[in-house]
């Protein structure tokens, strides 16, 4: 079987062999099928065999290319194995093959070992990530905010921008003098002998003064190892007291060393930061200036200020708390926490007092960096300049006003937050909120609650868990007298966001007697409370008109040669103000980074929550706050006065004529028409009337008429601001017209020469006398009547309520006389009697006529009053009158033919209807008057008015939230806080990132 299968194998590779085409040449016995081999040549191990590479067109394996391969002719074979031919070729290529692999192996040998040396050199680099201070944030951005090709173009010659520039020679003289002080032989040789060793080695990287600045950090550390080293072997014990001498002075030494090193090295700092700042300052005025006309961006903590501005206004109705970092500065009174706040500041910007209550309201002031020292307030755009005395005055003055008018009356101190900016080169960006002193006693002038709402406002602003509390202690007063530390501990027990200062630290090292009590608290080891740092500075002498550069070399002076330093109690991290803008700007800006982010989705939890309860609520109502409520309501009002202006003339006169005669009729019937009705002939009439008139249009009538057009005008207007609007009339808007209405009507004021030209216009048609036409005499007759028959209409009213129910009433509806009106009504029949007997009787009785009538009634049982008599004769007189009146008038309607010829040769007089088209007439020309003066000026003026009112409402908040109130408001309102205060966090959130 074996056989059969070599044989059949045998065959495939004849054919195989056979059928190569083209290719002469033989291949050895390795080139045979795997199968073949086996079976013709036992002998030869399979295992061994290692297939050689096919020598076929190099095309094939270009990488260059990458073609796909192409399909190749098998090679001839001839069968049996042959030792005496040699593949040369195939040998060299092979050796070729390993050649390259060899050199590739080399490449990523050398290239793995080149970084590793890389990594090295990189590790013994220095760490500059801590010296970033040194250079401004800005300037990191410069590449993406100034276009320097431009810049380049605009700066001025070489010669002119020598003199902006530093004296670099100065500059070299002080590297001199400092690497003098480090080279042997000098006073610090033994501090520095271990450094210099290194310093050889490490030069190439460590050129330059930021590396000085660097080698004097690390000589500072090795001082302080020193130091501490040989204060160890100092304490060791009695059995080195002979030491004592030399390890002493030896620790004095390089005490003495140490705080020279870090005097240099302080000095080095300040040189370069006052460099530093005078180049920032000059290339941001530059940028003031115009060089280029890129508008920059907002900077980051003037972004993050916005947002806790606007979280202060937010009424935190869901429970979205405000947790976003800011530093609180709290102590006790007089602590000095003020001092310290306007120390890091760099401006005397708050009032001061001795032992007085000076911050009475939270004061959040917003550092940040810009190219002049300014100050200015969130709600105003004056800017005080902090480098003037005066305007440093005016700002003092200005806080304290805003203090006082934030302060409620019966209170002395107040929860609203006065919010300042401060911007100035060199500047640490934070946010700070200094608040008024913890006070241990309520003294007078003070109200009974103001501990506690110190405390209140004290709780509120710490217990924000990202809040970083600068806690200010006095270090003059003794410790167990604080207050503000057992409060701080309360708030934040673990003292993660703490910060200690003690301040008056000069006072302290003169009176306290052990000067471990002061290292003590710097320690933390005194008071309860823990910190993550702890600071001693010192604000000034005391002096309240000292500057703070004044105050700056007071404090470098004094601890440059305080026992506290030369005896290693105080750090010299842990001194100066500038070290703690320092470290209260790190900490802050690490809070804010480690916080935003979260804070940002609560609120954006907030919104959802909003936006999904508005819907449900208002879903065809479109999301207006209170500020777009409110300008909505103003344009309807001010649309709705502008329809004041669409009123027909002939409707404003008809009101104005109907609503002055109801105001003056009663003037002309009683003291015009019934006296001069008395008289006896025509003459007389006439000539009463006359002088009636004219003492009425010289002191009433104008009066009367402005007073009617001041009425129909505030008429129109509430009808119009009243009136609704059909199914688009909106309630929410009614308190505010109503408000709007009654301020309007109360500011308006008609104009004064308006009664002196309407004094004269009625005065000439109360004159005139000729009725032109009959139809006139018709139209004077009609008013007259109606006029005497609502008269007689009142006058029967009166007297029936006078006299009671007559008989029908009495018998249809049950009702009975009262005893007066018994009286009266036998009254009123003795005197329709009297006046039957004599229709020409006068309009008063003689007082023999009052007798008689008594009489006559007490003779019928009946007892009356003479007063009571008179004043029923004047109502039955009236009736009687105007009946008369009346009948006459029926008898005029004939009469303008006599008028026409001046009534001679004629009985029948009507002078009572010419004096009704007089007054008719007037009244004409009075509404016309006032109606043109209504649609001219007073329209237009109260329109005016309309508009300031509405300006003051808009400007008042207080007065906005009080009128546009409701459900739907306060929603809209808080979605509108939200969203702001989100998409401003996102912002925020972003620049941070690339800041990073």
């Amino acid at each position: 079987m074996w056989r059969t299968r070599a044989a059949a194998a045998c065959v495939i590779c004849r054919s195989l062999a056979n059928s190569s085409c083209g290719i002469k040449r033989k291949s050895p016995l390795q080139n045979l099928h795997l199968v073949c081999r086996s079976v013709h040549h036992p002998y030869y191990p399979s295992s061994k065999f290692q297939r050689p590479p096919l020598r076929i067109s190099i095309q094939l394996f270009s990488s260059l290319n990458r073609l796909p391969l192409r399909k190749t002719k098998l090679l001839n074979v001839k069968y049996g194995y042959q030792f005496h031919r040699n593949f040369w070729l195939a040998r060299l290529a092979s050796r070729l093959l390993k050649v390259r692999y060899l050199i590739l192996g080399s490449a990523v040998g050398g290239g793995y070992t080149a970084k590793k040396t890389y990594d090295q050199w990189k590790d013994m680099m220095p760490d500059l990530d801590e010296y970033k201070w040194i250079v401004p944030d800005f300037v990191w951005e410069l590449d993406e905010l100034i276009d320097f090709e431009k810049l380049i173009k605009a700066l001025p010659d070489a010669d002119d921008l020598a003199k902006l520039l530093p004296d670099f020679d100065k500059i070299g003289e002080s590297f001199a003098s400092l690497k003098g002080f480090l080279s042997p032989g000098a006073p610090g040789e033994t501090a520095f002998r271990a450094t210099d060793q290194g310093y050889d080695n490490d030069k190439q990287f460590k050129k330059g003064l930021l590396g000085e600045l660097i080698l004097l950090q690390q000589q500072i550390q090795q001082h302080e190892e020193e130091a501490r080293r040989a204060t160890g072997q100092y304490n060791m014990g009695s059995s080195q007291q002979k030491r004592k001498v030399s390890d002493k002075e030896k620790i004095d030494q390089l005490q003495e060393e140490l705080l020279r090193t870090q005097l240099k090295y302080q000095r080095m700092l300040e040189r370069l930061e006052k460099e530093n700042k005078e180049l920032r300052k000059l290339v941001l005025q530059r940028d003031d200036k115009g060089i280029h006309q890129r508008k920059l961006k907002k900077s980051l903590i003037d972004m993050y200020s916005e947002v806790l501005d606007i979280l202060s206004d937010y009424d935190a109705s869901y429970n979205t708390q405000d947790h976003l970092p800011r530093v609180v500065v709290v102590g006790d009174q007089s602590a000095g926490k003020t001092s310290v706040l306007e120390m890091i500041a760099q401006a005397r910007i708050f009032p001061r007092g001795s032992g007085e209550m000076m911050t009475r309201s939270p004061v959040k002031v917003t550092l940040s960096e810009g190219p002049h020292h300014v100050a200015l307030f969130k709600d105003s755009s004056r800017e005080f300049d902090l480098t003037k005395e005066e305007d440093l005055a005016a700002l003092r003055n200005e806080i304290e006003i805003r203090m006082r008018n934030s302060v409620k009356e019966g209170c002395t101190v107040s929860t609203e937050t006065i919010s300042l900016s401060v911007k100035g080169p060199g500047l640490q960006r934070m946010v700070l909120v200094d608040l008024p002193g913890v006070i241990s006693t309520v003294t007078s002038g003070m109200a009974p609650d103001t501990k506690e709402t110190i405390f209140s406002i004290s709780k509120a602003y710490m217990q924000n868990p990202n809040a970083i509390i600068l806690c200010i202690q006095d270090g003059s007063v003794d410790a167990e007298r604080s207050i503000v530390t057992d409060l701080v501990s309360q708030m934040d027990p673990q003292g993660k966001r703490t910060i200690f200062v003690l301040t008056k630290v000069d006072l302290a090292e003169k009176n306290v007697a052990s000067p471990n009590r002061i290292q003590q608290i710097i320690e933390g080891k005194l008071f309860p409370m823990k910190a993550l740092g702890y600071f001693a500075v010192v604000t000034g002498k005391g002096n309240s008109s000292e500057s703070i550069e004044s105050i700056k070399e007071y404090e470098e002076e004094f601890f440059q040669n305080s026992k506290l330093l030369k005896t290693s109690m105080l750090k010299a991290h842990q001194v100066t103000t500038k070290n703690l803008s320092l470290a209260v700007s790190d900490c802050f800006w690490k809070m804010v980074r480690e916080s935003v982010e979260q804070q940002a989705d609560a609120f954006k939890a907030t919104r959802f929550n909003l936006e999904t309860e508005w819907k449900n609520n208002y879903p065809r109502l479109r999301e207006l706050d209170r500020n777009e409520l409110f300008e909505k309501a103003k344009n309807e009002i001010l649309d709705e006065v502008i329809s004041l202006t669409q009123v027909t003339p002939k409707h404003w006169e008809e009101i104005l004529e109907k609503t002055l005669w109801e105001r003056v009729s009663t003037h002309v019937i009683e003291n015009i028409y019934l006296p001069a009705a008395q008289t006896t002939n025509s003459g007389t009439f006439n000539t009463t009337v006359d002088i009636k008139l004219k003492q009425w249009t010289d002191k009433q009538l104008p009066n009367k008429a402005v007073e009617v057009a001041w009425e129909t005008l505030q008429e129109e207007f509430s009808r119009f601001m009243t009136e609704k609007k059909g199914k688009e009339h909106d309630d929410i808007f009614d308190k505010l017209k109503q408000a709007v209405k009654e301020e309007t009507i109360k500011r308006h004021r008609w104009n004064e020469r308006a009664e002196d030209s309407l004094r004269v216009i009625q005065h000439n048609a109360l004159e005139d006398r000729s009725i032109s036409d009959k139809q006139q005499w018709d139209a004077a007759i009609h008013f007259m009547e109606e006029t005497l028959q609502s008269r007689l209409k009142d006058t029967e009213s009166v007297i029936e309520d006078m006299v009671g129910p007559d008989w029908k009433k009495r018998w249809l509806h049950w009702v009975g006389r009262t005893k007066e009106q018994n009286v009266r009504n036998e009254t009123k029949n003795e005197l329709e009697k009297l006046i039957k007997c004599n229709e020409d009787h006068a309009a008063y009785l003689a007082n023999d006529e009052v007798t008689t009538v008594r009489k006559n009634l007490e003779a019928r049982g009946v007892t009356v009053d003479p007063c009571l008599i008179k004043d029923t004769w004047h109502q039955i007189y009236r009736r009687f009158f105007l009946k008369s009146a009346l009948n006459h008038c029926n008898l005029c309607r004939r009469g303008f033919y006599y008028y026409q010829r001046h009534f001679v040769d004629s009985e029948l007089e009507c002078n009572d209807v010419v004096l009704f088209w007089r007054i008719q007439r007037m009244l004409a020309i009075t509404a016309n008057t006032l109606r043109q003066q209504l649609t001219n000026t007073e329209v237009r003026r109260l329109e005016k008015n309309v508009k300031e009112v509405l300006e003051d409402f808009a400007e008042d908040n207080e007065k906005k939230v009080m009128l546009l109130t409701g459900k739907r408001v306060q929603l809209a309102e808080d979605l509108k806080k939200v969203r702001e205060i989100q998409e401003k966090l996102e912002a925020f959130i972003e620049a941070l990132h690339q800041e990073k």
